[in-house]
This record gives structure tokens, sequence and C-alpha cells, in this order.
């Protein structure tokens, strides 16, 4: 059975759950809620975290020393139980070990730890990979988090997504679940991209490259979330089916991309990856994502 944990800021309130070491809810101190609320209609996640897979196996299975593993999409992660190793009233920190249950899909010896930390209007997501077995451990990780589309205070008001490094990368669409080879023009404009539900109607937005290390989601001049991150090069944007109630995920980045169609011959996923060498030492591999909330409306004063 899950348990619930909730750490405060004097500006945020955020509650984790040890399935999956989910966030489940973000509010300000005025009581909105900015994070999707999960419904199972359109969608149950919030803020999954993608191991050790991000996307799509070819036929859901992978191929590990020339054997053949089950693996369902976006990895086990999300739907495992997290032991909680250290919390305070600002922050919480779960782990997941390898049991039984992992080496029969996933055979090695790993510890992923997901830490959650508020200071004032930040909220900051740290995942820590480490490979305590002796032998290389392909991996990929991803955060898939959703957030209200309008946002709480921005109603009737367009939202736009604005790259920090006003860029315009190239796109990139899934065929059957999986990553397809072409690539297509940017729908941003020198950074810029102004949502719409018709974006979304081939599925899910893909930037291999070129997004940069943050970006702004939110109606211009009014209430927004600024992204950070780190050790994640690639952007995915995508939305649930549910009418005008989010945008999942302005902010999902990963490492790895989902397997491309014929990442090889025999059909199973080649693990194009990262991989995490253990001997002499353990190998550490950290990643994080900073969010910011910007609550209040910004406005400058002048003399009539």
């Amino acid at each position: 059975m899950s348990t619930l944990i909730r750490i405060e800021s004097e500006a945020l309130t955020v509650e984790v759950s040890s399935l999956g070491a989910e966030m489940q809810s973000l509010t300000t101190r005025d009581g909105r809620a900015w994070l999707w609320n999960g419904d199972a209609a359109f969608w149950s996640g919030r803020s999954p975290v993608l191991f050790p897979i991000v996307g799509k196996a070819p036929d859901d299975t992978l191929s590990i020393g020339g054997k053949p593993y089950p693996m369902k999409q976006h990895g086990f992660a999300r739907r495992s139980t997290f032991a909680l190793s250290a919390s305070g009233t600002s922050f919480c920190r779960h782990e997941l070990k390898a049991d039984a249950e992992t080496r029969a899909v996933y055979p090695f010896e790993f510890r992923l730890t997901l830490e959650h930390r508020l200071d004032g209007h930040r909220l900051s997501v740290t995942a820590t990979v480490r490979n305590e077995g002796a032998d290389p451990m392909p991996y990929g990780i991803g955060f898939h988090p959703a957030f209200r589309w309008p946002l709480p205070g921005g109603e009737g008001k367009p939202h736009v997504v604005v790259l920090d490094n006003g860029a315009e990368p190239p796109m990139s669409r899934l065929h059957d679940g999986l990553l397809a080879a072409d690539h297509l023009p940017s729908p941003f404009q020198a950074g810029r991209l102004e949502l719409e539900h018709e974006l979304f109607d081939a599925d899910a937005m893909i930037f291999p490259d070129g997004a940069g290390s943050g970006l702004t989601y939110g109606p211009p001049d009014g209430p927004s979330l600024t992204f950070r991150f780190e050790n994640l090069p690639n952007l995915a944007l995508c939305r649930s089916r549910a009418p005008r109630s989010c945008a999942s995920s302005p902010g999902t980045a990963w490492p790895p991309m989902p397997a491309a169609r014929r990442s090889s011959p025999n059909g199973r996923s080649p693990w194009p990856w990262r991989r995490a060498t253990a001997p002499p030492t353990a190998f550490r591999w950290n990643c994080r994502r900073e969010i910011v909330v910007a609550a209040v409306f910004r406005a400058t004063a002048g003399r009539g």
C-alpha cells in the first residue's frame, strides 16, 4: 500500500507518493493547484519517473546479452514502491533497489534515488542512478510531469512554451509508439511556441536535440512555470485527451529517446543509450529538474 508524504516551503506544498516516488500535488499558499489531477478517465499519471527505459521498446522486449527481456512502456519504476530513506520539512528522498522482481525483466544491480526539495517558489527534483553490480548497465531515465492547461489565473489566455536558448529545434514524431527516423520542421519560432490542441493530434512532439536546458510555460504576462534541466538534453511535449484541462508535460526531458523504428536487425532495442559502468568503483549519475512557480502577475509602476 502506498504512503503519502507532504513537504512545504513558505510558498509551496508538495505531496509525494511512495508508489513510483511520484509527485501527487503542487500547490501554492493560496490553495491553487498547478499539477494535473490524475483523472483516470484521461490519464492517471501526474508526474511519473521513467526508468529503465523512456518510451516503448519494439514488441515490448529488450535484448540484453542476447537474451530477450519483457519491458513495458516507460519501464517499471513508476509502478514500483519506493522506500523513504530521508525526509524533513522541505524535502523527501525515496529509493528503489534491484530485487527478484526487477531482475526478471532487467538483470542489473541498480539503485534509483528520487529527491524532491523545496526552496521558496522553487521545486528541485533530482534523480540519481547507481550501478552497484559488476557489469555495465544500460538504462534510460526521464521525468514526465503534467501541468494544468490553463494554469491557475491564466484561464481564457493563450499559453506559450518559450525556450531559454531561443532555438527552433527540429521535431520528431512517434509511429506505433516508436521514434520515427525522419525529422520535421520545428513548430517553434525564435524559441516560442503558442500551444494549440491540434499540435498534439499526432501524439507527442519530440525534440531530440537543440531544445536547451530551460523553458517557461504559461500565458504571456501571466502566471508561469519555469523549468531548468541538468543532464537532460532531450525534450518532449504532449497532452492528455482531456479537453482544455492540462498540458502533459511541458518540460518532459530525458537523456535517451524512445527506441527508433527498425532499430536493430532482430527487432529488439539495441540499448543505444547511457551505459553505467561499475568497475572499479560503483557508477553514479545525477539528473535534475527545477520548477519555479511564478504565481503572481508581474507589473511595472510608472508615473501618469
